[in-house]
């Protein structure tokens, strides 16, 4: 009898829980306490976190590898989120089917009304590339170990788009891919108190009043023909970005071409709601305690926040040479919603401007760039793995 019950004992969490275990389920409960109550990226943060909590529970199994005898036949199933990794985030499908759905919500109007808001979102990108360069200085001065793959992958956290970073994570440093999750997202849901400091370092008053003239009318024609255009374009000169470009055109000429709306719709909220839950679990799936509580996850978090506000500051200053030498003005302020984090930089770009002028509204003006950033990331994703995953 005492042995049974010791036996019983044994087999509880409460036995088997290690201290980085212990840990680990505290920061996914931190993760879900900013989702619920800071309402920080909530559709995300809440599945990561759960994940978190659910692959740290020892004994539960939840990424357990299934296991087969000598003749091939399994005798024990792999956990839930082992298949949930495996089969959607490791392969690139999660990422890819989200792409489409947010290509499904976007309006490439206010980019097409002016095309030169594609040079700012290609500016942003400069913190991508900047950061690979810094991670490999740091590995190269032995202060951190992250090889040119690693660095690649960290650096794609500057484009503050989500499942891009997970997408190039998955494929070149899928060891880090939990870190590069939480700090992409994280960063993501924290651009209303990054970038405004920024933003007002690097502009003056006056600057921030600039009110910028009415975007002319796109026609349906430009909206279905450009989508199209970007499909062929990247797969005659980057292959590798055709995957993410794709989905996203995709789903964007489901939108605009006005025959497919079921599609559409199921594409923008019934189909993305779906992947979201378990892209999230299975990102969480990463955040075990051997993978997560190390010195390289605090590099990844401050090298993602260096890339975060590299890509800020470069839209923002592109803005301002731009607006030297147009005819046109050009409000400095919409440079930063040339990271991708859609919409949420156009509302801070909007917000900060109305904080000079009460009268200056730069939403759609701030759009422009935030989709051309969207296609920016997604270029540099591309560019990564052709010249690292090559």
């Amino acid at each position: 009898m005492e042995n049974k019950l010791l036996n019983l004992y044994h087999d509880t969490g409460i036995y088997q829980l290690e201290l980085g275990q212990f840990v680990m389920i505290c920061v996914g409960l931190l993760l879900v306490y900013l989702a619920i109550k800071k309402g920080f990226e909530p559709l995300l943060l809440l599945p990561i976190g759960i994940g978190a909590v659910l692959v740290n529970i020892p004994g539960a199994g939840f990424m357990a590898a299934p296991v087969y005898d000598a003749t091939g036949h399994m005798v024990s199933p792999g956990g839930l989120q082992y298949y949930i990794y495996h089969g959607g985030i490791e392969t690139g499908l999660f990422p890819l089917i989200i792409f489409m759905g947010v290509g499904a919500m976007t309006d490439f109007g206010p980019m097409l009304a002016n095309p030169k808001t594609l040079l700012l979102g290609a500016a942003a990108q400069f913190g991508i590339f900047a950061t690979v360069i810094g991670a490999v200085l740091l590995s190269a001065s032995g202060i951190m170990d992250f090889s040119l793959a690693d660095a690649a992958a960290i650096g794609i956290i500057g484009g503050a788009d989500g499942p891009t970073a997970i997408f190039v994570a998955s494929r070149l440093a899928p060891d880090l891919l939990g870190a590069i999750a939480v700090a992409a997202y994280s960063y993501m849901a924290l651009v209303p108190l990054i970038q405004p400091p920024i933003m007002r370092a690097l502009t003056s008053k006056e600057e921030r009043s600039i009110k910028m003239e009415q975007l002319r009318p796109v026609t349906k024609k430009e909206k279905i023909v450009f989508p199209i255009v970007v499909i062929i374009l990247v797969a005659m000169f980057l292959p590798s970005a055709a995957p993410l470009l794709g989905m996203f055109c995709f789903g964007n000429l489901m939108r605009e071409c006005g025959v497919v709306d079921r599609l559409s719709d199921t594409a923008q909220n019934a189909l993305i709601n779906i992947v979201t839950i378990f892209l999230g679990l299975g990102v969480g799936s990463k955040l075990s305690s051997e993978a997560f509580l190390n010195l390289e996850t605090l590099g990844i978090l401050s090298l993602g926040l260096i890339a975060f506000s590299i890509g800020t500051a470069a839209g923002v200053l592109m803005a301002k040479l731009m607006n030297r030498y147009s005819k046109e003005a050009i409000n400095p302020l919409i440079g930063a919603a040339g990271v991708s984090a859609v919409p949420m930089a156009a509302r801070v770009a909007n917000k900060v401007g109305l904080e000079a002028n009460k009268q200056n509204f730069l939403l759609m003006h701030a759009m422009g760039p935030n989709v051309a950033g969207v296609i920016g990331s997604a270029v540099a994703a591309g560019v990564m793995l052709s010249y690292v995953g090559g």
